[in-house]
């Protein structure tokens, strides 16, 4: 059975940092494309940031560039998210991504696994 179990996410202020972790389990991701979604309440489901299989190809949404950082570690089958000068629009559920295929996806029908969400709350 495929799991992706996300952590970090949590309450941190405005301006402030979170690290987000994704360890997926039951099947290999290091040749898959993965990434990272949102969703706030009453919005539409957003893609954050995206990594190619080998780590060398990255997507990230306009308004999160050059504040978060998407990282991939194949030998552990993780991926992260490092998210700073973190701002009011950043709160949403978070969630952890795993296609079966090898490129950089930027639609979620291209992502075959999901994780659970992780809560990410910034207080003014």
């Amino acid at each position: 059975q495929v799991q992706l179990v996300e952590s970090g996410g949590g309450l941190v202020q405005t301006g402030g940092s979170l690290r987000l972790s994704c360890a997926a389990s039951g099947r290999t991701f290091s040749n898959y494309a993965m990434g990272w979604f949102r969703q706030a309440p009453g919005k539409e489901r957003e893609l954050v940031a995206a990594i190619n299989w080998s780590g060398g190809t990255t997507y990230y949404l306009d308004s999160v560039k050059g504040r978060f950082t998407i990282s991939r570690d194949n030998a552990k089958n993780t991926q992260t998210l490092q998210m700073n000068s973190l701002k009011p629009e950043d709160p949403a559920v978070y969630y952890c991504t795993a296609s079966t295929r090898r490129g950089l996806y930027l639609h979620g029908l291209s992502y075959d696994y999901w994780g659970q969400g992780t809560q990410v709350t910034v207080s003014s």
